[in-house]
């Protein structure tokens, strides 16, 4: 590509926290600039905000639908080349649908979409026009989670046996959605979050950095779902036990209740001949514990890393980086596959590491399934997509 690509965005317009991080993980690496937008439902608020981003006004744009159509029928040297969609879990399927519809690619945020059927609806749309879909599961995109996966893809492990993946927050520990949050009062709205709350907002996220770790994939598991902050209609806590196809066991655990927790986000994963440890608090650390030898700390940015690892780096070791960054990593694998794809070229694997529509049809499973369980007087619950 001898250009940049066009970005179009879809939510994300003033005061609104993630629509920022988009923009700025997309820039991050100067393969994507911001060429559209519609980023409030609210026609004042859209045109406020893509002045304040200095978008020129044929392409600020009130609605979804109104930025979809007029792009699509723009010559192919002005259009967007894909759309970011930012917005509440509510507000996902309808654009992303519209926008494959019409040939455009697609960056979503995570949960995919507010039903596991619409997830399925997205995956047979993007199966038939072959156009790619990106799922921004942040965590993913870290140097050293990128490590972890290849040093277990080669078997350094050997079988993995145990996983254990927890995500404490404590922000919710009281009612804070009836204070003014705005950010609290949709997760926690079962019309615009969905059927889940902590679960679907940072259980996902455990569930999903687990199988892209190790590689597996969650075939059960037995849920329990809690609200300990009473007048909340939507958990805000849970704990699930997970058995994967290989036969390895986990534990999940998932609490925005965790007063006094930031974003802890931690996962352990064992195997028969050691195990490693990755903390978000401390992501450009790598933990491998060994059964017969000291030890080993690996570091983001050493030279004795993966392919995986180091095509994710920006700086050199001890220069840390960190939740944007990783952020960006996702914009930035998905904007060489779609360069390649544009091009007629053939992406290099590490390229293709990002997350998909496969992965958010899991995620929307795995919702599913926690509430089921829950539910459920029964110890285990199939994983079925």
């Amino acid at each position: 590509m001898n250009r940049k690509l066009r970005m179009g965005m879809i939510g994300g317009g003033k005061d609104a926290f993630i629509g920022a991080v988009h923009r700025i993980a997309a820039n991050m690496d100067g393969l994507i600039e911001l060429s559209c937008a519609a980023l409030s439902s609210r026609a004042d608020v859209a045109k406020e905000s893509a002045k304040a981003l200095f978008l020129p006004d044929n392409k600020a744009y009130t609605s979804y639908e109104e930025m979809i159509e007029t792009e699509s029928k723009l010559p192919a040297e002005e259009r967007m080349d894909f759309v970011s969609i930012v917005t509440p879990n509510f507000a996902h399927f309808g654009p992303a649908m519209m926008a494959l519809e019409k040939g455009f690619h697609v960056m979503i945020e995570k949960p995919m979409t507010f039903t596991l059927e619409e997830a399925k609806l997205l995956q047979k749309k993007v199966e038939e026009t072959g156009l790619l879909l990106g799922l921004t599961h942040t965590y993913a995109g870290y140097p050293m989670v990128k490590q972890a996966k290849q040093m277990i893809r080669e078997g350094a492990l050997g079988k993995i046996r145990k996983i254990w993946v927890e995500y404490p927050q404590g922000w919710l520990s009281n009612l804070t959605e009836k204070t003014g949050n705005v950010q609290a009062a949709w997760r926690t709205d079962p019309k615009r979050s969905g059927k889940a709350g902590c679960m679907g907002d940072i259980g996902t996220h455990a569930a999903h950095l687990a199988e892209y770790i190790s590689g597996l994939k969650i075939s059960k598991l037995c849920a329990d779902l809690n609200i300990m902050v009473p007048g909340r209609p939507l958990d805000d806590d849970g704990n699930v036990l997970l058995r994967f196809d290989n036969g390895a066991a986990g534990v999940l655990m998932a609490s925005q209740v965790a007063a006094g927790e930031e974003n802890a986000l931690k996962i352990r994963i064992y195997g028969e001949k050691g195990g490693l440890e990755w903390a978000q608090h401390e992501p450009n650390t790598l933990i491998v514990k060994w059964l017969d030898k000291p030890v080993e700390i690996y570091r983001a940015g050493g030279g004795y890393l993966g392919s995986f690892a180091k095509h994710n780096t920006r700086t050199p070791g001890g220069h840390p980086e960190g939740y944007l960054e990783a952020f960006a990593n996702i914009y930035r694998n998905f904007a060489l596959t779609l360069s390649a794809k544009l091009d007629g070229s053939q992406p290099t694997p590490e390229m293709l590491d990002f997350p998909t529509v496969q992965e958010g049809v899991r995620g929307m499973a795995f919702i599913d399934l926690v509430v089921a369980s829950s539910a459920s007087t029964e110890k285990w619950t199939e994983f079925k997509v």
